[in-house]
């Protein structure tokens, strides 16, 4: 059944993603391409897919790493045992709408999570949309069941979520306004920039935490509901926001638990 799946998101690889041997260059199709005053990046076809690249080598805390969606250029994680500190590189035309790509450390896990990290974009003119995450998903399909915070390197901080395989992501946003930290669905990117993002999973529910400026971590808004089969992945993820672009993050002071209640 999966090759059976496949094989439509194969036959559209031949056309939509081309290497030209006159100019060497990745052509990317519209829909892939990030938005901008000219251009609205619109979701993929639905029959679209392409299988995870995976390293069943651990990392850090971590059991293995892997380019969820296979961008068009190949990820890498690097992790620096003295500081603790994890880096990711990734291309990747987003994680949203009904598949995702990016590149994705992780272990497997049942029951309750906590899990948290710093994050910070050493790159700091590297495109607004770029996406730092802490990821709960069924799977390592592109279009898995997922549970998503993500800091975006505007500023923008969310908590997604995809409610069924191959269907498109919903999502609250955080926004920070007058110095105070608010659940809001607005499209505003003028929150400041968390030092700290974190996602507790407690059953079904699914709740961001955040510090701004090194204050203890608070939850922000709500949970949502969300449920996921044991055992599930868990971990750090990245993403460029530009198809065929790496960029970097460098997480760090991560704190995983295997109990809801923990995050620090």
């Amino acid at each position: 059944m999966k090759l059976l799946r496949l094989l439509p998101a194969l036959a559209l690889c031949a056309y939509s993603y081309q290497t030209s041997a006159q100019t060497n260059k990745v052509e990317v199709p519209d829909w892939a391409l990030p938005g901008s005053p000219t251009h609205k990046q619109v979701p993929p076809p639905l029959d679209f897919h392409r299988p995870a690249r995976t390293e069943n080598t651990s990392i850090g805390i971590f059991k293995g790493q892997s380019d969820v969606g296979s961008a068009l250029v190949p990820g890498s994680s690097g992790y620096d045992a003295s500081s603790k500190k994890y880096t990711i590189v990734s291309a990747g035309y987003n994680v949203w709408y009904q598949r995702d790509e990016f590149r994705y450390i992780w272990k497997k896990m049942s029951g309750d999570v906590s899990l948290a990290t710093d994050v910070s974009f050493p790159d700091t003119a590297g495109y607004d949309d770029r996406k730092a995450m802490i990821i709960i998903r069924q799977s390592l399909d592109d279009d898995a069941k997922e549970a998503v915070v993500a800091l975006h390197g505007g500023g923008l901080m969310h908590l997604a979520w995809r409610p069924e395989t191959n269907q498109m992501m919903k999502e609250v946003r955080v926004n920070r306004k007058n110095g105070h930290s608010v659940s809001n669905p607005g499209d505003s990117l003028d929150i400041g920039m968390a030092q700290r993002i974190g996602l507790e999973k407690h059953g079904d529910s699914f709740s961001v935490f955040v510090s701004m400026q090194g204050e203890p971590m608070h939850q922000v808004g709500g949970p949502i509901q969300l449920h996921i089969d044991g055992p599930f992945y868990v971990g750090l993820g990245f993403c460029s926001h530009l198809p065929a672009k790496t960029d970097v993050t460098v997480l760090s002071n991560v704190v995983l638990a295997n109990a809801a209640g923990k995050v620090k």
